[in-house]
């Protein structure tokens, strides 16, 4: 079994920043891909970004594209989503999902490729 923490829920201001992390724990932990997903009230969950664990490679919607940052630490078991340039549009719950079980690389988009998920923490931009 694998247990993901999310932390880092906060209310920002348009423009503002935050920085959103995911610690993984359980049975020896090992992921294919990490992604971190939004659900906003009345909206399907979508995908955000996501980074493969061992060569480190990204990818993010494009509504995120150059304002936000995935990032992981291995040795702390941790990805990081690091959130710039926030707009009242990214108001939502924010999820991370880990894949360990080898899938490719369509499902790296998608809420049912993947395994594990977190209880999620808010994310509130005022405008």
């Amino acid at each position: 079994q694998v247990q993901l923490v999310e932390s880092g829920e906060g209310l920002v201001q348009a423009g503002g920043s935050l920085r959103l992390s995911c610690a993984a724990s359980g049975r020896t932990f090992s992921s294919y891909v990490m992604g971190w997903f939004r659900q906003a009230p009345g909206k399907e969950r979508e995908f955000v970004a996501c980074i493969w664990w061992n060569s480190g490679s990204t990818y993010y919607t494009d509504a995120v594209k150059g304002r936000f940052t995935i990032s992981r630490d291995n040795a702390k078991n941790t990805v990081y989503l690091q959130m710039n340039s926030m707009k009242p549009e990214d108001t939502a719950v924010y999820y991370c999902a880990a894949q360990t079980t080898y899938r490719t690389a369509y499902y790296a988009i998608r809420p049912n490729g993947y395994d594990y998920w977190g209880q999620g923490t808010q994310v509130t931009v005022s405008s």
